[in-house]
């Protein structure tokens, strides 16, 4: 079996199980017990959790970009220019 993507301390697991416990009771009328929770959660992530972490760098890689970019900017401005003779 392969290395999971993402992996969450017992206290974010318990958290998520019970948030998709709360999730599946509301909107589809499915009662789940934790066991079960915690096994959707890991079928979940196992099957969705490299694409949203995939994504999740992309987003981090264009914001760190568009900082650059800023920066880049910032310091074109700083430049001066040698004086003319």
């Amino acid at each position: 079996m392969s290395e999971p993507v993402v992996r969450f301390t017992p206290a974010e697991r318990t958290e998520l199980a019970a948030r998709l416990r709360g999730w599946c009771d509301r909107e589809i009328g499915l009662e789940l017990g934790g066991f079960d929770a915690e096994f959707l959660l890991d079928f979940v992530v196992g099957e969705i959790g490299v694409q949203c972490y995939n994504r999740g760098l992309l987003d981090a890689q264009a914001a760190i970009t568009k900082r650059l970019d800023t920066l880049t900017e910032a310091i074109g401005e700083l430049e001066k220019m040698p004086p003319r003779r």
